[in-house]
């Protein structure tokens, strides 16, 4: 792990600053419009604007990868996104606001495009899974540390707008300074609704659910605690402590995943998630020890609900779709992510702050009526099934290229799927057997230790 790291650190740390300045700037935004006692409806909508941008970003993205190359992609997209971030601190008209915002998410997934291509190219097959981890780690890590600033640097001016900037000036750095050419541009699967909705309802379901859950707690998580009376310092250490819950829980779901049953677990977590937001659910003040307690709990299980889902879902499905499958899996995320915080800020609204938890509980529910492990043998499933769970970042920090660095997808399958302009549609049946018949889902050198150089996936 040690060697990974040390060569794909400058993409690593590309990856950590981003993080670092998405994180604070969404929580930022939503201090700051609860300071000016805005309502929750316009903090809902800010966020929806940011996951948006993030879908519409899927599908422009490889369109300017393909025209003017990695290097320029990246360095155009940081650019624009470090200008609206320092838009929002010249401009105070709200709409503008959701304009700037869907901006910084689509050039965010415009860079995660870049940065995912040059992984996959980087790394060996053998590696992949040790270098998704990597990614992740440094994912959840920027997201940490976003909020932690705020415990550093308490007062809402604009100087943390600067710094969002100055993180996504300083991501520019290691790709800048590469002297290699750009990998082969890789291009996101074409999606198959109809095929994946029939073989796999139970996980985009699962999926669905959990965008609507995460991005409005990205979203609206900030204002919820600042309501509780929180100062500054303690929302960060609040969001920052939630979100870290959501790395650990990464590797122990790992292993329950792979022993025991997954639409079973998905149900588990969905049950404890819906008891442990019922006291922040129906308590319109929350003692601050409790708040964190909760608060921390919830999080370990609704980070889980993702991961599972991916899993679930790949093991009802053929190799040669799994690239389609994680395309689908990620816009139907963004989908619910791009929903979840209007509906959420509507009821924070209306009914109070709690109604954020009373959402999630309400949620966690509906997942729980609608996954139902079957007694019944694993006899439809696919060949390879239960594949290997592996911890996967949500879309606040992946693109529809992260499955080119999926371990569970052959190597092979991606590059005929997403290095080819135009890909033919697999010649599967829509009637082969779902995940609702069966009790659960169930060559290039290595990197170099060169620095900076040889991040950049160099072909001869």
């Amino acid at each position: 792990m040690r060697q990974i790291w040390k060569s794909f650190r400058a993409l690593y740390f590309a990856s950590l600053m981003m993080l670092i300045g998405s994180g604070l700037l969404s929580t930022y935004l939503a201090l700051r419009l609860a300071a000016d006692n805005v309502d929750g409806l316009w903090v809902g909508a800010l966020m929806a604007a940011n996951y948006f941008g993030l879908v519409l970003g899927g599908k422009i993205g490889h369109r300017l990868i393909a025209r003017v190359g990695h290097i320029r992609a990246y360095a155009t997209c940081a650019g624009i996104v470090g200008a609206a971030v320092l838009g929002h601190g010249l401009v105070d008209w709200l709409p503008a606001w959701l304009v700037l915002r869907m901006i910084v998410g689509l050039g965010m997934m415009c860079q995660y495009m870049v940065i995912e291509s040059w992984l996959n190219e980087q790394a060996d097959a053998k590696q992949r899974g040790l270098v998704f981890s990597g990614y992740m780690i440094a994912s959840y890590l920027g997201l940490v540390l976003g909020q932690l600033i705020l415990v550093m640097h308490p007062a809402l001016g604009l100087e943390l707008l600067m710094l969002v900037a100055l993180c996504f000036a300083l991501c520019l750095v290691p790709v800048a300074m590469t002297r290699r050419i750009h990998p082969a541009p890789l291009h996101p699967a074409p999606m198959e609704p109809r095929f994946f909705i029939k073989r796999v309802p139970q996980s985009l379901s699962t999926v669905l659910g959990s965008g609507l859950i995460v991005g409005s707690f990205y979203g609206l998580a900030p204002l919820y605690a600042s309501q509780q009376g929180l100062t500054t310092e303690q929302v960060g250490l609040f969001m920052g402590s939630c979100i870290f819950a959501g790395l650990v829980v990464q590797w122990p779901l790992g292993w329950l995943s792979d022993r025991y049953d997954r639409a079973l677990l998905i149900r588990c977590f969905a049950c404890f998630l819906a008891v442990v937001a019922l006291p922040l659910a129906i308590m319109p003040q929350v003692p601050l020890e409790m708040l964190f307690v909760l608060g921390f709990l919830c999080s370990l299980v609704q980070f889980c609900l993702y991961p599972l889902a991916v899993a679930f879902s790949n093991d009802h499905v053929e190799g040669d779709r799994r690239v389609s499958l994680t395309a689908m899996l990620l816009v139907t995320y963004g989908v619910g992510a791009s929903v979840g915080p209007l509906v959420a800020g509507v009821l924070m609204k209306l009914f109070g702050s709690q109604m954020l938890y009373a959402f999630f509980s309400f949620f966690a529910v509906v997942l729980v009526w609608r996954i139902r492990p079957k007694a019944v043998t694993n006899l439809h499933q696919v060949d390879d099934a239960p594949l290997h769970h592996v911890a996967m970042p949500d879309s606040m920090s992946s693109s529809p290229l992260v499955a080119a660095l999926d371990p569970r997808v052959d190597e092979q399958v991606v590059q005929d799927q997403m290095q080819q302009t135009s890909t033919p549609e697999p010649e599967h049946p829509l009637e082969t057997p779902g995940e609702d018949e069966v009790d659960a889902e169930e060559s290039r050198p290595e990197p170099d230790d060169s620095g900076l150089d040889q991040f950049s996936g160099a072909r001869p």
